[in-house]
């Protein structure tokens, strides 16, 4: 993973509530275990309309999907944030996202943000060529008319996505610490039974 830098992108809207992950990335697309060529697949069923959004120009080379509310409810599948990373989507907004889908977004570096009813509004009747600036570090998106709003963000998957690692690199990183506190340890540990 790379470290989650500030960006600014256009938004590609997609207005419809509750886009399970099925939708997002259907099933009979699971047998794979690699990242690779999911974005082939990513709307796979919508993208057979040449009208869908992700077919035309403003659904191409955007970091930012703007969706409707309950993004990402349905079964579990961690292929879906994968999907929508390997299409060059860096973020999410919403009202409101599937819990296992915002860990399973968080923990591969696609950044589910959450937004107020009215901000949600506001940013769907932006211009097409409108762009936002999503800062991970100060938790901001930045609209257009310099308006700045917040986003809450868990704090230890905020760490490990500014450090660019996952759960598991961030504990590799504290191997220094954890050694120190075994050798205080060894000797104060009781092996009799």
């Amino acid at each position: 993973m790379k470290p989650f830098l500030p960006f600014e992108s256009r938004l590609v809207p997609m207005p419809n509530n509750n886009i399970d992950t099925d939708q997002i990335i259907p099933a009979r697309f699971l047998k794979t275990t690699s990242k690779e060529g999911l974005d082939k697949q990513l709307f796979a069923d919508w993208r057979q309309d040449p009208d869908f959004i992700l077919n035309t120009p403003r659904g191409q080379n955007a970091q930012i999907l703007l969706a409707g509310d309950n993004f990402g409810c349905g079964s579990s599948r961690e292929h879906a944030p994968w999907a929508l990373t390997q299409f060059g989507f860096r973020a999410v907004i919403s009202t409101s996202f599937a819990d296992i889908f915002k860990g399973n977004a968080l923990k591969n570096s696609l950044l589910p943000i959450v937004v107020s009813h009215e901000i949600h509004t506001k940013l769907f009747a932006l211009p097409e060529d409108a762009k936002v600036k999503v800062d991970l570090a100060s938790q901001t998106l930045t609209l257009p008319d310099g308006e700045r709003v917040e986003f809450p963000v868990d704090q230890f998957m905020k760490t490990c996505l500014l450090e660019g690692v996952d759960e598991l690199g961030w504990i590799l990183k504290q191997e220094p610490a954890i050694a120190a506190f075994e050798k205080t340890r060894v000797g104060s540990i009781n092996t009799t039974i």
